[in-house]
């Protein structure tokens, strides 16, 4: 089935350096060092962009994040588990908005 997200592009990511080489490069570099051990570790990162994609639901991002929690050791509950945080999150965001509106709504009511 064809789709407009095409997983074979997710190789083609460098590809958007082509007309601007020296942002490329600094996205790449700042990149490579997020995701590099730190004060967590590159599985724990994984699993926090695997959630974040959910989130922004990009699939190229959870096409890559899938296999990177898996090569690095995550299991499928663990995966599992941080889209459901994710899941949270993002729900509990629109929820409060709600009092957002509920504030509009007071104010113009009668």
């Amino acid at each position: 089935m064809e789709t407009y997200y095409n997983p074979a592009d997710l190789a083609r990511f460098e590809e958007i350096g082509k007309n601007a080489p020296d942002l490329a490069k600094k996205f790449f570099d700042y990149y490579a060092a997020v995701f590099a051990d730190g004060a967590l570790t590159e599985r724990e990162k994984s699993l926090i962009a695997l959630a974040v994609a959910h989130a922004v639901q990009c699939p190229y991002c959870i096409d890559a994040y899938t296999r990177a929690c898996l090569e690095k050791g995550s299991n499928l509950s663990e995966m599992t588990e941080a889209v459901h945080v994710a899941n949270a999150i993002r729900g509990g965001a629109s929820l409060v908005h709600g009092v957002q509106m509920r504030n509009i709504a007071e104010k113009i009511s009668f």
